[in-house]
């Protein structure tokens, strides 16, 4: 039986968004294919897509259900999610006997890798044009698995996790691609023939690649290792975090829906969600068949992965201590309002979120004048509280706390220093057994080995600490040894001293960390653009590969090289 979705009607339907997405990674400008807008789906928007109502009636739908991919080797059902907004789920998913599901997953390498990178990116693209398609039905997906606020589950868990997932579709092809798949070589030998060969290059998957989902943003920091290896040839098991599971499951079943229309086994891609307490994460991560693995979670994890997996390779976004330096300013109010706005998004557990505000206890010069040490942290916790005050618009920045551990490490930072800015509780009067909480602000003192106890550690949630430092050059002293010692995800200053700007940077390009100056506008330190910023470097603990450039696809594969005899 003939594929329905031929190489050819992939090619018409893609390869123009393929090469718009090479040229995006080349320009660093922005694009995107996918539309932030909820009302750019659905009737009169991108054709085929579920509208608002269509999105919640297909969420709905899957509810107290058993969602069977038809995967070789379930050996039963298990499930249990429960929303962060208070309602069970009751999905069931399959449960798989590696022994069985992981050789059929293997079984269809040979068709995958004969079929090249460009056919191998344009299926990619066609996966990511039914998500798209689908985000309505995601975002609710993502909304009650994260805590996510609706808007920020429909855009961060839809269109731009369909752009990074898009990006590294395009890196993958480009490294693939360098090489080329045939060349006749000719040696000469002086008045004898010569030498004559004709060599072929096929970029051949690892094997294996396991993704470790991740609870707060299952489809952001998912997408990209799922189809930067599937873009390079490998079959992807896809292992969600018990707690957001719904999101990548439904991810699954539109890959396996894609692969088989493809002409290409739906083993490809396959769920592994795993029965309570059970912990198959370990267990997977050193089976000899495992040869890729993704994973966004905790340090302790992330280092066991990296020191325990010896047979794979392993791409970790692990934990960091992001960190502000506050010198000087020629906005006060604008620096103020996008502090408060970072501080504030989804609770700050964004692994992104500025957790430490380094600020001279002199003061900072600004506009307005000098601001005190006490003036900025004050005025800092003003702005939140400005953000903040209307309920219905707390709760559609603030979301939901995403587990009881969060709630936990909130309550006990009032103890760890001078509170500047108090949590309260706000009500959700859609679902009242939400856990919704503002930031807490404390005050420590950066010269106090005690107080460096507490921010010398992440601190995960809507937790921050002003720390006060003698001078802008400790500031950057303990940036240097936070970003060396703990890692960051993100680094943000802000200054009008050309001298400290250089300065800033030196330190983040020794430590190798991505920084953001000056931001009083629209554009937050703990949000990034696909195609155009990197998250995260690779060069620093809190990560050892950026999402996304070449090196995060580059060693998914290897090029394997036959030569015949002219």
């Amino acid at each position: 039986m003939a594929a329905v979705l031929s190489p050819e009607k992939l090619s018409e339907t893609h390869r123009r968004t393929l090469d718009q997405a090479l040229e995006a990674i080349r320009t660093r400008g922005y694009w995107s294919p996918h539309p932030e807008h909820p009302k750019a789906y659905g009737e009169g928007g991108l054709p085929g897509s579920l509208g608002a109502a269509e999105g919640k009636a297909a969420f709905d739908a899957v509810l107290h259900t058993r969602l069977d991919l038809g995967q070789p080797g379930t050996d039963g059902w298990t499930g249990g999610e429960v929303s962060p907004y208070g309602p069970e789920l009751g999905v069931e998913y399959p449960h798989a006997e590696l022994d069985v599901l992981l050789p059929a997953m293997s079984a269809g390498m040979g068709a995958w890798r004969a079929a090249g990178p460009e056919t191998r990116a344009l299926v990619c693209l066609e996966i990511l044009a039914r998500i798209s398609a689908r985000t309505h039905e995601l975002a609710h997906a993502v909304m009650h698995t994260s805590g996510q606020a609706f808007v920020m589950a429909f855009q961060a868990g839809g269109p731009h996790a369909q752009d990074r997932g898009m990006e590294a579709v395009a890196y993958a092809y480009e490294e693939q691609v360098r090489t080329p798949g045939a060349v006749d070589w000719s040696k000469p030998q002086g008045k004898r023939d010569p030498l004559q060969l004709h060599k072929s290059y096929t970029a051949a998957g690892r094997g294996i690649s396991l993704l470790i989902g991740c609870n707060t943003f299952p489809t952001w920091n998912g997408y990209p290792g799922l189809f930067a290896s599937l873009a390079t040839g490998n079959p992807v098991l896809v292992k969600p975090h018990p707690r957001a599971v719904l999101p990548l499951a439904l991810t699954v079943r539109l890959a396996r829906e894609v692969l088989s229309e493809a002409g290409f086994d739906p083993n490809l891609v396959a769920l592994a969600a795993e029965r309570p307490g059970e912990g198959i994460a370990k267990t997977l991560a050193v089976r000899p068949e495992i040869r890729i693995i993704d994973y966004t979670g905790s340090t302790a994890f992330g280092d066991w992965l990296e020191a325990n997996a010896r047979q794979a390779q392993v791409y970790t976004e692990k934990a960091g201590v992001n960190t502000v330096v506050v010198d000087s300013t020629d906005d006060y109010r604008g620096m103020l309002s996008n502090l408060a706005f970072s501080l504030s998004l989804y609770s700050g557990q964004m692994c992104t979120t500025p957790q430490n505000l380094l600020i001279p206890r002199g003061g900072i010069t600004t506009e307005a004048g000098t601001k005190s040490y006490e003036n900025v942290v004050a005025d800092i916790a003003e702005a939140v509280n400005a953000l903040l005050g209307d309920d219905a618009r707390a709760n559609g920045l603030l979301g939901a706390l995403v587990n009881p551990d969060v709630k936990a490490r909130l309550e006990a930072a009032a103890d760890l220093g001078d509170v500047a800015l108090a949590s309260r509780a706000v009500a959700n009067p859609d679902f009242p057994d939400a856990v919704v909480r503002t930031p807490v602000i404390v005050k420590l003192d950066g010269t106090k080995p005690d107080d460096g106890a507490a921010y010398l550690s992440e601190c995960f949630g809507p937790v921050s600490f002003a720390v006060a430092v003698d001078t802008t050059s400790d500031a950057l002293d303990l940036l240097r040894r936070t970003i060396r010692e703990k890692g960051a995800m993100t680094v943000g200053a802000y200054t009008t001293s050309a001298e400290v700007e250089q300065a800033l940077e030196t330190v983040c390009f020794d430590e190798s960390a991505q920084l953001s100056l000056n931001l009083t506008g629209g554009v937050f330190v703990n949000q990034t653009a696909a195609f155009s910023d990197f998250h995260g470097s690779g060069g620093n603990p809190a990560a050892n590969a950026a999402l996304c450039d070449g090196a995060f696809v580059s060693n998914r594969f290897r090029v394997v090289e036959v030569r015949r005899q002219a």
